[in-house]
């Protein structure tokens, strides 16, 4: 299992899987092990999948401090792990939750980017979050599946309520596209996967400044993919469509049929957009502008 040292001497690790050019793959949760990734629907016959084990998760150690779990002071993390292989500049992929420190790490180090692709990706370090109506729009989307009424009261308590862990399964098929054996398989390993401390810190008080994050991505000169799926409450294509709007370059891909787990709903389609939207993104030529620094990006304290 290889690992590299980060800043405050935490030995964190990273799997890899794949040939060809790196992918630095965030996983969410938060604070989820990268195993939940897989190897994103065969995307690992297209490029090699470097995929972090964040701190306190997975193989990685476990900090001496648990306030390092917050997000923002993740990002020294991420960099860690760009200097450990030498990459002048990375193509990085953040699912769900990893969204804010992808959209972090993107803010302090444009330089170091190379595209950005948020997958059902959160995105409250941009002050963009997800609400009752949007989870509501997902409930009556779903009507017809024939899980739903036993799912129904469990997704609400999850999010109008106080929910127990019988709530949690029993809402489990709201967060994919399609409920099957392999995602059923996909959902049972979640409970050893997520350290629960440092989930309930990670986007905690002060682990984001919203306006000062917006400015610095209004910056950034680099592709930046946005896919939603049309089944996902989180974010909603049309919230999606709003986070992406918020980059100068970005554009919006909506999933069909797919929920908060795109690359199991349907792998093909998701490996495709994905690939080909990096295919495209080496055509693109951005250059950032001169900050002072190849690592002169925002600095969020």
């Amino acid at each position: 299992m290889p690992t590299f040292t980060a800043a405050d001497g935490t030995q964190l690790a990273y799997h890899v899987r794949g040939e060809g050019e790196p992918l630095l793959c965030l996983p969410g949760g938060p604070m989820r092990a990268s195993a939940y990734l897989g190897d994103l629907g065969g995307l690992s016959r297209q490029r090699r999948l470097v995929m972090l084990d964040l701190r306190g998760s997975g193989d990685s150690g476990v900090p001496g401090d648990p306030g390092t779990y917050r997000c923002d002071r993740q990002v020294d993390d991420v960099e860690a792990l760009r200097r450990h292989f030498g990459w002048e500049r990375v193509d990085v992929l953040a699912h769900s939750a990893s969204g804010d420190l992808a959209i972090l790490y993107a803010a302090r180090h444009p330089h170091r980017i190379r595209t950005l692709s948020l997958i059902t990706a959160r995105a409250r370090a941009l002050g963009v979050d997800f609400t009752g109506d949007h989870r509501r729009e997902v409930v009556a989307l779903r009507a017809a599946e024939p899980w739903w009424e036993a799912a129904r009261a469990g997704y609400e308590a999850i999010w109008f309520g106080s929910p127990t862990d019988a709530d949690f399964d029993a809402a489990a098929p709201f967060f994919y596209g399609r409920w099957d054996a392999a995602t059923q398989a996909h959902f049972a390993a979640e409970p050893g996967q997520i350290n629960e401390q440092a989930a309930e810190i990670y986007a905690s008080a002060g682990a984001f400044d919203p306006a000062a994050a917006r400015e610095a991505v209004a910056a950034l000169a680099v592709p930046v993919l946005v896919l939603a799926g049309e089944l996902d409450s989180g974010p909603r294509p049309h919230v999606g469509a709003g986070i992406a709007a918020l980059f100068p370059h970005a554009e919006l891909v909506t999933q069909a049929g797919a929920g908060h787990f795109p690359w199991l709903d349907d792998p093909a389609r998701f490996t495709g957009v994905v690939a080909d939207f990096l295919t495209r993104s080496r055509l693109r030529q951005f250059t950032q502008p001169a900050l002072g620094g190849a690592d002169a990006g925002w600095s969020h304290p």
